[in-house]
């Protein structure tokens, strides 16, 4: 099977980031399907959507407290 047939799953962590994960096998540790499966073009497309924010949750988290300063 090419990786253009391939049906992959979008898989996101604790820290709230994203990647893709081949449909059908185990998802590694500390990752978790978010829910949007289908062809690797339509799967990164989701990803570009919904991941507008590539800070780690612990940073953004850590800036909103007021426990870290931007720039």
């Amino acid at each position: 099977m090419s990786t253009e047939e391939r049906t992959y799953l979008v898989v996101r962590n604790h820290e709230e980031q994203y990647s893709i994960w081949p449909a059908g096998q185990d998802i590694p540790s500390g990752w978790a399907a978010e829910g949007f499966g289908g062809p690797k073009d339509e799967c990164l497309t989701h990803i570009a959507e919904v991941w507008t924010d590539m800070r780690p949750l612990s940073l953004r988290r850590a800036i909103a407290e007021g426990d870290v300063q931007v720039g």
